[in-house]
């Protein structure tokens, strides 16, 4: 999963009595952000949707740790600008009563998505991608810039194995170099194991006979 930050809070309601704030999670449009990507108009529609049918919601994290959740979204949706979140700190939780200090005395004002790409465009010559679809599966409470450089990392690894995938789509040979990226990537390999996969599976070990196509090895195995 990737994560993205997002704009600051433009609106903190009630934060003194109950806990509640509101502010755009994404923007859509104008200039490529620091990952060199736009968010499209309509791209989180299908998720919200799906939310809206099994009657749940993106999850409130505190700087995207699974382990930390602070309260709840009790709404989210698209406008003009961007998806506009509204949210409910779980005053009970020691992490949220902390979050909600920051929150007030202005120390951190930040939004940030966790979300899976369904659909995009690439305009190559650029290096931009318009992200068109996605999965958006938590929202959190962050400092403006943390773990800015993990998160890139995070977000170019996953977009090399997007890259791969279109690759076996359609039909083309990954090199050498692809198959360990996603034998590493789909199979957790280390770097020594998926060296010596890719030795087996793309060069046969010498062994004519054992020899065979990567691409369709790893599309077997990747279902």
């Amino acid at each position: 999963m990737q994560v993205k930050q997002g704009a600051a809070l433009l609106d903190i309601k009630s934060l003194e009595d109950k806990g509640q704030f509101e502010g755009y999670a994404s923007t859509f449009g104008g200039e490529p952000d620091s990952y060199g990507d736009i968010i499209a108009p309509g791209a989180f529609s299908d998720s919200l949707a799906a939310h809206a049918a099994r009657g749940t919601m993106p999850k409130m994290f505190w700087q995207h740790d699974p382990r930390e959740p602070i309260g709840k979204w009790v709404s989210a949706a698209e406008d003009g600008k961007g998806l506009l979140v509204t949210g409910q700190l779980n005053m009970g939780v020691q992490r949220a009563r902390e979050a909600y200090e920051l929150l007030k005395a202005g120390d951190i004002d930040g939004l940030s998505i966790g979300y899976r790409i369904r659909g995009y465009e690439v305009d190559e010559e650029r290096g931009i991608w318009t992200l068109t679809k996605l999965d958006l599966h938590e929202v959190s409470v962050v400092s403006i810039g943390a773990n800015e450089n993990a998160t890139i990392a995070a977000v170019k690894s996953e977009r090399r194995m997007l890259e791969i995938v279109e690759k076996l789509k359609a039909g083309d040979r990954l090199t050498e170099r692809e198959f360990e990226f996603a034998l590493k990537g789909a199979f957790d390999l280390s770097n020594s194991q998926a060296e010596r996969a890719a030795r087996v599976h793309l060069k046969g070990q010498g062994e004519p006979d054992a020899a065979a196509d990567g691409g369709a090895f790893l599309r077997a195995l990747m279902g």
